[in-house]
């Protein structure tokens, strides 16, 4: 192969050679599976913004120390979109492991331009006139019942209406920026991170990087939003507290998800036949070149 010459830097990587995969700085023209992953990381990277992020949820540890910050009384509240939103930094690993940063930095910006969308189209479609049969004046949660275009009497109350639909899908200026730009910086800087252990450890310790560049990510990441969207609305208090919870259940989760990364690094890296390093890579955001084999 034309990856393997003297020339390439990471062709004197320790690797098996039966395995099949060759160490290489040098990108092929095309991979096999890198479109299907694309596409997960910005379908987790979506749903997780319009079904999770709206929602406070909590867990309640209880050999938690009595008093300690930031659950006094053991009960730590977290966004519920932080269940399925660190599959996306877990993608971005995948990504930047197989693929190498200029992959991932492309996939960062499509997840960018796909936020952008989804924060239009939300915006579009909740400042639509409603049909005055679709409007209501109370969501039905301990209200009056709204009003709907049906007179059945066997429709609960809660119906969907435009005051439900905008307390699900209005989000603030203020969330939408923040979301935004917490998702680019937080991305680029785990990539960043996984990049640069990767080359430092020679590939070994996958764990050390998985788990070190969401540290490092994840924090950015909740370091961003988190004051953007609700300082001023919330305590100091409260942004400092789900911030940090946040930031260490993010951290946590990928650890967990650890055993799951190795299997799916291990497959796609057989699949792929190249275990990329990133030795001459250009780091900006804002480079074009992707270094394809020559």
């Amino acid at each position: 192969m034309e990856n393997t010459s003297p020339a390439d830097p990471a062709a004197a990587y320790d690797r098996d050679p039966t395995d099949g995969i060759v160490a290489t700085s040098r990108p092929p023209i095309t991979f096999r599976y890198y479109d299907l992953v694309m596409a997960a990381f910005v379908a987790i990277l979506l749903l997780s913004n319009i079904i999770g992020a709206a929602k406070l949820t909590f867990v309640d540890v209880p050999f938690w120390p009595q008093g300690w910050w930031p659950a006094p009384d053991g009960i730590f509240i977290y966004g519920a979109g932080i269940l399925f939103f660190p599959l996306g930094y877990v993608i971005g690993d995948v990504l930047t492991e197989i693929y190498g940063f200029a992959k991932a930095r492309r996939v960062i910006w499509v997840g960018t331009a796909a936020m952008l969308f989804l924060a239009f189209m939300s915006y579009v479609v909740v400042s639509l006139p409603a049909f005055d049969g679709w409007s209501c004046s109370a969501s039905g949660f301990g209200g009056p019942r709204p009003v709907t275009t049906s007179a059945d009497a066997g429709i609960p109350d809660g119906a969907i209406c435009q005051e439900t639909y905008v307390s699900v899908f209005g989000s603030t200026w203020r969330i939408v920026v923040a979301s935004i730009i917490a998702f680019w910086a937080g991305e680029f800087v785990n990539s960043f991170v996984m990049a640069k252990m990767k080359v430092l450890t020679k590939g070994r310790a996958l764990w050390t990087r998985t788990i070190g560049s969401t540290f490092v990510g994840q924090g950015v990441d909740s370091l961003i939003f988190y004051p953007i969207a609700f300082y001023g609305i919330w305590t100091t208090e409260a942004v400092l507290t789900v911030m940090v919870t946040n930031w260490a259940l993010k951290v946590v989760w990928e650890a967990v998800l650890t055993p799951v990364t190795y299997v799916v690094v291990n497959r796609l890296k057989a699949a792929e036949g190249v275990d990329l390093f990133d030795i001459d890579t250009d780091f900006s955001p804002f480079a074009k070149t992707e270094q394809p084999a020559t």
